[in-house]
């Protein structure tokens, strides 16, 4: 297989199931540290130690009951709670409507093999994939009633995200959770590759631990996660390419002032600019499409010249440094609602690569999962 095709993952099967288990936390002053992820690096094999040596320095806790928690997290002025945990990933979805989770963007299986690798080399899940999906009232309700009582741990981390968590392990509020989620359809927002990983575990060492998965679920109607644009550069490319791959298409491409045309951006409106000049283009978007959809699969292999490269950028200043009249345009993009990333994913569609990007995510170590510390886990 081409090492740098696309494919779409595997479905997993409802019942939409997220089950307890036993969760490991880093201390607070180690959360949203840029040099806790090294805790996490090579050598693989000896992660799992490593964390031992951090529980003797006080340095990481281990919760001596499997719990569903609800996880609170307020960064940069937005708040976002979710349920976290082991997402069961054992059974295949072969018909649409069986689909519990669903994933928008492709992988790589490459990069998805080497994840499973480290996963199996660590023994952990090392942090939630981000899952999105409209929760019921009666579990809005639920949550709601969770978060009367104070929470199990509440402090603020090295990246100044707020964490408030709830460790849920009544077994009637568990079973009622579990009814509200039995329906459920969930968007992967962050973490396709990890999902793929989850799923190539389960594949290699069915009917243990890896057939379950660390998920944080977030209910889009209380909480929602913001989903913002990713923009793009495309070296080797000009402002007349454009223009003529716009014409050529029977797509209006017009000059502007570079505050018009940022104006201007909309959900079937792009802006580019070479660093000097701007221009807008109109696109034909359907309402079933994304715009991102169109600049990929028509407006970009219409180019007369490259692109050689595309970059990918989740600010407008990144994206805009890259531009230069001599080399490469800028595109700017808008962001496709929630609802409708939901429905292409329903229609068995996949967006071009990083068309999406949900925020904020939670700092990493908030909550990890061990693959030793489950009862059926392989010595």
């Amino acid at each position: 297989m081409d090492a740098g095709q696309v494919v779409t993952p595997p479905y997993v099967a409802g019942p939409l199931s997220l089950l307890p288990f036993p969760g490991l936390m880093l201390a607070p002053q180690r959360v949203g540290d840029p040099s806790t992820g090294r805790a996490f690096a090579r050598p693989y094999r000896g992660v799992a130690a490593r964390l031992v040596r951090w529980q003797t320095r006080g340095l990481l806790s281990r919760d001596s009951a499997p719990a569903l928690y609800l996880h609170e997290y307020t960064a940069a002025g937005m708040t976002v709670r979710g349920l976290v945990g082991a997402l069961d990933v054992s059974r295949r979805a072969t018909r649409a409507e069986d689909r519990a989770v669903l994933p928008h963007e492709g992988i790589h299986p490459a990069q998805a093999d080497d994840l499973a690798d480290r996963m199996a080399e660590m023994g952990l899940n090392p942090a939630p994939i981000l899952l999105v999906h409209n929760g019921t009232p009666r579990l809005g309700e639920l949550m709601a009633g969770v978060i009367e009582s104070p929470p199990d741990h509440e402090f603020t981390d090295r990246s100044e995200q707020q964490h408030r968590i709830w460790a849920i392990r009544e077994p009637a509020l568990l079973a009622e959770v579990a009814d509200e989620l039995r329906g459920a359809r969930a968007l992967i927002a962050d973490g396709h590759h990890r999902y793929a990983a989850y799923l190539r575990l389960q594949r290699r060492s069915p009917g243990g631990p890896c057939d379950l998965g660390l998920a944080m679920l977030v209910d889009q109607t209380a909480t929602p996660l913001f989903l913002g644009p990713i923009h793009r550069s495309l070296a080797g490319t000009s402002l007349d390419d454009l223009r003529n791959a716009a014409e050529s298409l029977g797509l209006t491409c017009t000059s502007h002032t570079q505050p018009e045309a940022v104006a201007a951006l909309g959900p079937s409106t792009l802006a580019a600019t070479d660093g000097r000049n701007w221009v807008v283009v109109d696109l034909d978007v359907p309402a079933d499409r994304a715009a991102v959809e169109v600049l990929h699969l028509q407006l970009v292999p219409a180019l007369p010249h490259g692109p050689s490269s595309i970059g990918y950028h989740h600010s407008v200043e990144d994206a805009l440094s890259k531009a230069d009249p001599k080399s490469s345009i800028a595109v700017l993009m808008p962001a496709p609602a929630v609802d409708l990333v939901q429905r292409i994913a329903e229609d068995d569609r996949l967006l071009p690569e990083k068309a999406t990007s949900f925020q904020p995510k939670p700092s990493l170590g908030v909550l990890i999962r061990s693959l030793r510390d489950e009862p059926d886990a392989p010595s």
